[in-house]
C-alpha cells in the first residue's frame, strides 16, 4: 500500500485542492491497477517523508503475525496507523448469515482454519450508550428535525456526537471530542470519523443548535406527545443555576448570586425549565445568575401558547402575588405553596392519606375569604419531627448566645455599653433562623442608661409559626373541583422536577460551565437539556418494562459492552480480521429487549488480508 495525492476541483467554486488516498496495486486482466483502499480526506497531516512508515505500520497492524520485528514509529504515526487500520476493518462489508440449504434449517456457518495462539484483540470501543442514544434520537425525530432544518451532514454528526457524548461521558465539548475519538464507537455506528473533525466542530454544532433552539424544542415535545399520548394538563416550572470556572467578563449573564451548589464564589448562570407533568421539557431558557425567580415566569409561559386551563405548579420562590394574578388573568390554573401567612391546622376537619413512603399525611381544605381559591393545609408527622428538631436546635443556639453575653457582664474587661450589646443581640437574632421571634430580651442598665448591668430573656412561642404548628404547610390553588388528595399528589410532581435538576447536574454534566462566550455557555446548557430529553425518553420506555434504574446505573450497565477487533493468522498465511460487539450481559440484554434494540450494535465486519 502507498499514499497518493490527487488534485481535485470544487465543482461549485472551481477552487483546487488536494485529497489523499490510501491505495494498493492489484493485477486486473494482466494490468496493474491502483485500487483506493481508504480516502484520507483533504486534511491529511502526516508529512510526506513519513508516508512509507505509516503504510508499513498499517500493513503490520493488518498482518501482525507476519512482522518479524516491531516497527518503531513516532506517536502521531502510530495513532494514525491504528485509526486507519481500524477503519479498514470497520468499513469491511458486513457479514450476512449464509442462507440455509434445503435439508438444513440452520444458517450455513462460515468456518475458517486459524491459529488460536495468534489471536490478538485490538481497538476496544464502547458501544452500549451509543446504541441506545442513537435509538432515542431517532425515535424522538431529532435527526429528521435537523435534516428538515437544513443542517448539513457533518454538522448533524457533530450534534449527535455532542448529545450522545453528554449522555455517555458528561463534560465539556472538548472532553466529549476526546471521548468520541479515543473511546467511543459512535463513529462506526453513523459512519463518521470524528478524528478528522476539529474539536471546534462540536462548538460550532452547539451554535447551530442555539440558532434553531425554539423550533427544535417545539418539534421534540410534539414527538414526545405523539409517542406517549400525553395530555397537556400540568405544567411544572422551576429554576436552577450552575457556576462558571474562572472570571467570565465577556458574558452578560454571568453574575454572582445565591448558588444552589454553595459556589457563590463563582459567577453563575440560571436555567429555567417548563416541564410537562410526565417530566419532559417543553421549554428552556437561560437567565442571568442573579435573576429574581419571580420575574421569569411570565416570559417563559407567554411564549408557550399553552392550552387554556393548563395547571401550573411552582414553588414559593416564583409564586409572587404578581405572578398569581397574571396566571389568573391569562386563563391558567395554578397550584403553589402559599408565601407568608400564619400556619394553622384543624385535625378534626382533615382527611388522612398515605404517601409513597407509606407515611400518613393529614390534609385540611379551606375556602378563601373571597371564594376564588382553595387553601390546602397539610400536616406531615415526619416533617413535624424534623421541624421540631430544627426549632429546638436553633432555640438552644440562640439561648446559648444570650447566656454567653449575660455571663460576660460579670467580667471586668467585657464590653458593657448598651449600644454595643444591642448590636451583639441583633447579630444573634440574624443568625437564629427565626427562633429569636419567640424570645423577649431585656437589657437592664444603670442610671445613665448607657451601661448594661443585666440581661434577661423569656421564651413565648408565637402562634401560627413552626414553634406552635411544626410540620404544617399550605398550598393555594384556583382549581376548585379537585379533592384534597388529588391536589396534594399533583403538587408533589414538583419534587420530580428537583430530580430532573439533580440529573442534569450530576448525571449529564450541566456543571460547571467552562465557556466564556454567552452563546457558547447557553449552548452547553441546551445540549444538556436535549440529552436529558433522550434520557427521559429511555427511562419512560424502560419503566413500562419494569426497569426503574437511574441513568447513572443504566449508563454503568451499558458501558460494559465494547466493539473489538479479533485478528487471527489463517493456515494459508492470510490474516483474518473480525470486528463485532461483545455479547450483551443479562442486565444489558434486558434493556435491549425492553427497547426492541439489536443486542449486537454495528453488526459483524470481516476482512481477510
Amino acid at each position: 500500500m502507498f499514499i497518493r495525492r490527487t488534485r481535485t476541483n470544487n465543482q461549485a467554486t472551481g477552487e483546487g485542492y488536494f485529497t489523499y488516498r490510501l491505495v494498493r496495486g492489484e493485477r486486473v486482466g494482466g494490468k496493474v491497477r491502483q485500487i483506493t483502499v481508504l480516502n484520507l480526506g483533504r486534511n491529511f497531516a502526516i508529512k510526506q517523508e513519513d508516508w512509507p512508515t505509516l503504510c508499513s505500520r498499517i500493513e503490520h497492524l493488518l498482518h501482525p503475525q507476519q512482522a518479524l520485528l516491531p516497527l518503531q514509529c513516532a506517536e502521531p504515526i502510530e495513532r494514525a496507523a491504528q485509526r486507519y487500520a481500524g477503519q479498514l476493518v470497520a468499513r469491511a462489508p458486513a457479514v450476512e448469515p449464509a442462507a440455509a440449504d434445503a435439508g438444513n434449517l440452520r444458517p450455513l456457518a462460515d468456518f475458517q482454519e486459524v491459529d488460536v495462539d495468534s489471536l490478538q484483540l485490538t481497538q476496544p470501543r464502547s458501544v452500549g450508550v451509543e446504541q441506545v442514544g442513537l435509538f432515542a434520537l431517532t425515535e424522538l425525530g431529532l435527526i429528521d428535525t435537523l435534516s428538515a432544518l437544513g443542517v448539513s451532514g457533518v454538522v448533524r454528526a457533530a450534534i449527535i456526537g455532542n448529545l450522545i457524548g453528554r449522555m455517555g461521558r458528561p463534560g465539556s465539548e472538548l472532553a466529549t471530542w476526546n471521548w468520541l475519538v479515543r473511546q467511543s464507537a459512535l463513529g462506526e455506528l453513523i459512519d463518521v470519523d470524528f478524528a478528522t473533525m476539529s474539536h471546534m466542530s462540536l462548538y460550532r454544532a452547539s451554535d447551530v443548535l442555539m440558532k434553531h433552539r425554539e423550533e427544535i424544542e417545539t418539534r421534540l415535545f410534539s414527538s414526545v406527545q405523539t409517542l406517549f399520548d400525553l395530555a397537556e394538563t400540568v405544567t411544572l416550572y422551576d429554576l436552577t443555576n450552575t457556576y462558571f470556572e474562572g472570571e467570565v467578563s465577556g458574558n452578560r449573564k454571568a453574575r454572582r448570586g445565591r448558588s444552589k451548589e454553595k459556589r457563590s464564589d463563582c459567577p453563575l448562570v440560571t436555567l429555567g425549565l417548563v416541564l410537562d407533568g410526565s417530566g419532559f421539557v417543553r421549554r428552556s431558557q437561560t437567565f442571568a445568575g442573579n435573576v429574581s425567580e419571580g420575574s421569569t415566569l411570565t416570559g417563559m409561559l407567554a411564549a408557550l401558547d399553552a392550552p387554556a386551563g393548563a395547571l401550573v405548579v411552582m414553588d414559593a420562590g416564583i409564586a409572587t402575588e404578581a405572578n398569581i394574578t397574571w396566571l389568573g388573568e391569562h386563563g391558567y390554573r395554578y397550584l403553589v405553596v402559599r408565601r407568608g401567612g400564619t400556619r394553622q391546622f384543624d385535625e378534626t376537619c382533615s382527611v388522612t392519606i398515605e404517601t409513597a413512603a407509606e407515611e400518613p399525611l393529614h390534609l385540611q381544605k379551606e375556602v378563601s375569604q373571597d371564594g376564588k381559591e382553595r387553601l390546602l393545609h397539610c400536616h406531615s408527622p415526619s416533617r413535624q419531627l424534623k421541624e421540631e428538631a430544627m426549632h429546638a436546635k436553633a432555640s438552644q443556639r440562640f439561648e446559648a448566645g444570650l447566656q454567653q453575653i449575660s455571663e460576660g457582664l460579670n467580667k471586668p474587661r467585657c464590653e458593657k455599653r448598651h449600644d454595643k450589646l444591642l448590636e451583639r443581640v441583633g447579630r444573634l437574632k440574624q443568625k437564629s433562623g427565626g427562633a429569636s421571634q419567640h424570645f423577649t430580651v431585656d437589657l437592664a442598665t444603670d442610671d445613665s442608661g448607657k451601661i448594661v448591668t443585666g440581661l434577661t430573656w423569656q421564651k413565648t412561642p408565637v402562634n401560627g409559626t413552626m414553634a406552635t404548628h411544626p410540620g404544617v404547610y399550605c398550598l393555594r390553588t384556583n382549581e376548585l373541583a379537585w379533592d384534597e388528595e388529588r391536589l396534594w399528589r399533583t403538587y408533589t410532581m414538583l419534587t420530580d422536577l428537583e430530580s430532573v435538576f439533580r440529573s442534569l447536574k450530576s448525571e449529564l454534566g450541566l456543571r460547571p460551565v467552562y465557556h466564556h462566550k454567552e452563546n457558547r455557555s447557553d449552548g452547553h446548557l441546551f445540549i444538556t437539556v436535549l440529552a436529558y430529553q433522550c434520557v427521559q425518553f429511555l427511562r419512560v420506555k424502560l419503566k413500562a418494562a419494569g426497569i426503574t434504574d437511574s441513568w447513572a446505573t443504566l449508563r454503568e450497565t451499558l458501558s460494559v459492552q465494547r466493539r473489538v477487533t479479533a485478528t487471527f493468522r489463517q493456515r494459508d498465511g492470510r490474516t483474518l480480521n473480525v470486528r463485532k460487539a461483545t455479547v450483551a450481559e443479562p442486565e444489558l440484554m434486558a434493556i435491549y429487549r425492553a427497547l426492541g434494540i439489536n443486542p449486537t450494535p454495528g453488526g459483524t465486519k470481516k476482512l481477510i488480508t
